[in-house]
């Protein structure tokens, strides 16, 4: 993450011809093993305590509980490799794995009367998070963490893009925090407001799927709403996952450029690998991969809860590495805007999906 310190250099002399030695190896195994074994046993206790409150789902319990560790015992400094390689390395590879589970296909199969609604809601989530967040002063990466958790997927969208701009863990935890809030609130609240709209299950399904944060709040809200609402939700929301994709890229070029802007006379030009890779980070582009295989059918439909699941431990496992990273006083510095930002982005998004909709008369 942003602050982690880069993993130690070991100190075994590499055999001739550049190829790393088992010593090597091993010293860097046994430098990670600690602060990964840490995150993987928090993570394993989430997972069960997650099957128990669903509707709080165990990436949010995972961190939270990371971060009552950190607060009450800060972790050693033995743990900081094995809790950097899980919140970036891990972090990325579930993003990978995740791309296993969605298709290309799915933006059309939910047909165009839903994407004016899916851009809408999306465009208000990110444009209203950076003039909003610039109004409460709230530094870039957090109001951008806020800004694509609300209107793309929660935590999973949160990741994604920490992998991208490497906030910092305080941010992460305050983002995930934030997010997990108004999840809750739409579980509680957005079924009952449908019955006082009216709204047909398909209506309260494009709202869900395009104003409820995360994929398991908006499927136990339009349960909850009634049964004819899930599936087209599910869709809706699968759908709007994706948009993972280009706000990715975009941020990554941003990022990249950003970063030759403020250093314009650091000399010769990096190579054109180089350069790729500050744009198109390399799990990126295996996302893509993951992404084609699946909609060219190559990944078996059998495989796919199996695959959801893992990707759900990965992620896990990788937001307790951000908790027990996270320092409480810089959690207490944050303050109360952040919060206030997501309530605003709140209710931004799910008035401007009804809105959208009534616009559009699928309403």
């Amino acid at each position: 993450m942003g602050h982690s310190p880069p993993l130690a250099e070991p100190t075994a002399t590499p055999p001739a011809g550049g190829a790393p030695s088992g010593d090597r190896i091993g010293d860097r195994i046994r430098s990670v093993a600690p602060g990964l074994g840490l995150a993987i046993a928090v993570a394993a206790v989430a997972t069960v305590l997650g099957r128990l409150a669903p509707v709080v789902g165990a990436p949010v319990i995972a961190i939270v509980s990371g971060i009552a560790i950190s607060v009450l015992r800060q972790p050693r400094p033995a743990m900081r490799p094995g809790l950097h390689f899980a919140s970036r390395s891990v972090l990325q590879l579930s993003i990978v794995v995740l791309g296993t589970g969605l298709s290309f296909g799915q933006v059309v199969t939910t047909g165009t009367s839903s994407l004016p609604i899916l851009l809408g809601s999306l465009t208000v989530a990110l444009v209203g998070a950076w003039l909003l967040g610039r109004l409460l002063s709230i530094d870039a990466d957090l109001r951008t963490l806020i800004g694509v958790g609300t209107g793309i997927c929660g935590a999973s969208a949160i990741a994604a893009t920490d992998a991208v701009i490497s906030a910092s863990e305080v941010d992460v935890s305050y983002a995930i925090a934030t997010i997990f809030t108004f999840n809750v609130a739409a579980v509680l609240t957005f079924p009952t407001i449908g019955h006082l709209l009216g709204l047909s299950p398909h209506a309260f399904g494009l709202w869900a799927g395009t104003a409820v944060n995360d994929l398991s709040s908006v499927v136990a809200a339009s349960t909850i709403f009634g049964h004819g609402a899930t599936s087209y939700a599910v869709v809706v929301k699968l759908t709007r996952t994706l948009m993972i994709i280009p706000i990715s890229l975009v941020l990554g070029f941003w990022r990249a450029r950003g970063a030759v802007d403020a250093n314009p006379s650091s000399g010769a030009q990096p190579p054109l690998r180089t350069r790729l890779r500050r744009v198109l980070p390399v799990f990126i582009g295996w996302f893509l991969v993951a992404v084609t295989v699946n909609t060219l059918g190559w990944v078996p439909h059998a495989w796919h809860g199996a695959l959801s699941q893992t990707a759900q431990v990965m992620i896990t496992i990788a937001l307790a590495a951000i908790g027990l990273s996270t320092r409480a006083r810089d959690i207490r510095r944050a303050g109360f805007r952040p919060l206030a930002l997501g309530a605003m982005l709140w209710v931004l998004v799910a008035t401007a999906s009804l809105g959208l909709q009534l616009l559009t008369g699928t309403l």
